[in-house]
């Protein structure tokens, strides 16, 4: 007895459904019309003094400033050389390894005792002419 009342619900659910979203007159017609959603989204980036565009009724608009974010205060940028206890551990082995290979007087290291010699210390100065330019680029190319 259940079975065939349920089956009438069934069929009938659908033709329900399709008579609750069509539009009852006209006037609620042009309303349905006017709720579609935009069909374009539009990004502005703004500068200083600039306003904002009006959006209309197919398109959304969304401005946003262009303060620099992403740029890093004067007061953190270029502070030195970076201490040694903020340096990676590679860096560290490698500033302790050529400290070790200057005082024990290994080749290439510029020492006035043992087998430093000339080399060393014209490879020393080329490193430090090369450093010296580098820092110069680096120092040239920060934006103020």
């Amino acid at each position: 007895m259940i079975r065939p009342l349920l089956f009438a619900v069934l069929i009938g659910l659908p033709s329900i459904a399709g008579a609750q979203t069509a539009p009852a007159d006209d006037a609620q017609a042009g309303t349905s019309a006017s709720s579609s959603p935009p069909q374009r989204v539009r990004s502005v980036t703004l500068g200083a003094g600039q306003s904002c565009p009006q959006s209309s009724d197919t398109e959304i608009v969304v401005c946003s400033t262009l303060d620099q974010p992403y740029r890093i205060p004067k007061q953190f940028r270029d502070s030195g050389p970076i201490p040694a206890q903020n340096q990676a551990w590679g860096n560290r082995v490698a500033t302790v390894d050529q400290v070790s290979r200057v005082a024990g007087g290994l080749p290439d290291t510029c020492s006035a005792v043992g087998t430093g010699g000339q080399s060393g210390c014209a490879l020393a100065t080329n490193r430090a002419w090369a450093a010296e330019r580098r820092a110069q680029r680096d120092a040239e190319s920060q934006v103020p």
